[in-house]
């Protein structure tokens, strides 16, 4: 079966955009840090009283190929090395950017060192990787594409160069699909560059107050910005309907309940893309469902586990990136990896709810889910990979059935709160319970018609609803006060569409049954 791409659009997206495949693993990456072109320049515009001053600094990116989204085809014998070896290349960005970010003053002192001392080098360790990805393919019997050895490189750029944003493609936003409860959720169109709630979306920029030079904003120094936030109250409903039902509809719905980690059972790795490395991820997990879920887990482990969910025969994980309030406040791991090491910084929120819920198809019925089968829905990789696999939806309860975001986190009138929400790929290949680039074993319904792609059969859709108690943020003299932001990969700048979620379906005593024929039945079941 030949690769498959689609993602669900809006019908106008779907016009606009070429899909292609982005993964939320694998060596992509924006590095950013502060270049200046001289240390004193002459400048014609006084500054705090001087003619001369060190040049105004840019935000400027390093952009590295994502080796992994091109490694479609991979020998299952070769995965786990492969993807020990997308871990590194993840890891070796992390500490680049760590190194850009510690090197002002030499930057400021030397224009080539950033070449010379990070991206030379930083192109040599991701060529001896990409190679060691060759012999791992190559010694099972894979076929390897030389032309991947060519992703080695990556390039400079200044911000006006990229959009840390997320691409637009075409003036519009590929981020469609039906939202729990048999909602359409879907971000609609923003405006690329134009002005949402009063703030401009300008990719990350933020102007230099009191003197700072090229701050990207963030207690951390990496975001986010106020550009990163909009009111809710001043954007347009962008909400559109949901597929028409047919005859053969699967209409009913399965709820289970499995709290909010209220016991914070946390950790950075990420036991999908990177199994056997210890944080994988760079950022940290909320997990609820099974309880022993960590980089070493094995599907025998899963069994194992144990969980927090009210059915014990649910022993599914289900784990996505925490939300940190930046208030100038820390919490236990502002000094580890995937916590303020890595730029995740700020006290963790315990969401006030987690709805988890099974619907159906509007065109069919579903067949059972099988054992193990994983899913990733969103990219945490965004700012650097475009939206073509984003599926981040931000909104305020008293909004969620009129505005859902991808780009930018709302800001909620007071009494409302932050809803952060996601929808599965609800369709599957019949055959595998994961694959290479973890995203071709499944793929999105059609939009408009609710039908899975050839070859496809819908499944029960796992949606998921977070609400947070959140004080709004404000804004004032472009700069964000009191901001709250998702954890990520630190180059990634902490924006709204890098937002991603992670499940294992992991039953017992017949429940992936119980799941879909409640559901073909058309009952609500719990």
């Amino acid at each position: 079966m030949g690769r498959n791409t689609r993602k669900r659009r809006t019908p106008l997206a779907a016009k606009a955009i070429a899909a292609s495949a982005a993964l939320a693993l694998g060596g992509g990456g924006l590095i950013w840090a502060n270049f200046y072109a001289s240390a004193h320049e002459s400048n014609n515009q006084s500054w705090g009283g001087n003619s001369t001053k060190a040049a105004t600094a840019q935000v400027a990116t390093i952009s590295c190929p994502d080796v992994g989204q091109k490694l479609t085809n991979v020998p299952n014998r070769a995965r786990q090395g492969v993807a020990t070896e997308l871990a590194n290349l993840d890891k070796q960005i992390t500490e680049a950017y760590s190194r850009l970010a510690s090197t002002r003053d030499a930057q400021t002192r030397d224009a080539s060192f950033v070449q010379n001392a990070i991206v030379g080098p930083l192109k040599e360790k991701r060529a001896a990787t990409i190679d060691r990805i060759r012999i791992d393919i190559q010694r099972v019997g894979g076929s390897f594409d030389n032309a991947l050895k060519q992703l080695a490189s990556c390039t400079t750029q200044t911000v006006n160069q990229t959009n840390a944003g997320g691409q637009q493609q075409g003036g519009q936003q590929q981020n469609g699909g039906q939202q729990q409860g048999g909602q359409q959720q879907n971000g609609g169109q923003q405006q690329g560059g134009q002005q949402q709630g009063g703030q401009q979306q300008n990719g990350g920029q933020q102007q230099g107050q009191n003197g700072q030079q090229g701050n990207i904003g963030g207690q951390a120094g990496n975001g986010p910005v106020a550009a990163d936030f909009v009111d809710i109250t001043k954007v347009a409903p962008n909400v559109q309907g949901k597929p028409r039902k047919t005859g053969n509809a699967s209409t009913g719905t399965f709820t289970t309940r499995c709290g909010v980690n209220a016991n914070k059972n946390f950790n950075t790795d990420n036991v999908i893309v990177a199994p056997g490395v210890t944080n994988g991820a760079h950022h940290l997990h909320d997990y609820v469902g099974n309880q022993k879920i960590n980089a070493f887990s094995s599907n025998n482990t899963f069994l194992q586990g144990g969980t927090s969910c009210q059915n014990g025969s649910d022993l599914s994980s289900y784990y996505w990136p925490v939300v940190r309030i930046q208030d100038g406040t820390q919490d236990f791991d502002q000094n580890k990896d995937g916590g303020g090491k890595e730029g995740n910084v700020g006290r963790i929120l315990t969401p006030a709810q987690a709805e988890i819920k099974y619907v159906g198809s509007p065109a069919s019925k579903v067949v059972p889910m099988p054992q193990f089968l994983r899913i990733i829905t969103g990219d945490a990789k965004t700012t650097t990979n475009g939206l073509a696999n984003a599926n981040a939806h931000w909104s305020c309860t008293g909004f969620e059935n009129k505005v859902q975001l991808t780009q930018q986190y709302p800001i909620c009138p007071q009494g409302s709160k932050v809803v952060r929400s996601f929808a599965f790929q609800s369709c599957w290949d019949g055959q595998n319970i994961d694959s290479a680039n973890h995203r071709t074993h499944v793929a999105f319904a059609d939009p408009a018609s609710g039908v899975c792609p050839n070859g496809f059969k819908a499944i029960p859709q796992l949606t998921m609803r977070l609400v947070y108690n959140i004080n709004p943020p404000t804004v004032q003299n472009g700069q964000v006060k009191n901001a709250y932001a998702v954890d990520g990969f630190p180059e990634q700048l902490h924006k709204a569409a890098t937002d991603h979620d992670d499940f294992i379906s992991v039953t017992k005593n017949g429940l992936a049954n119980k799941i879909a024929n409640c559901i073909n039945r058309g009952q609500n079941c719990a």
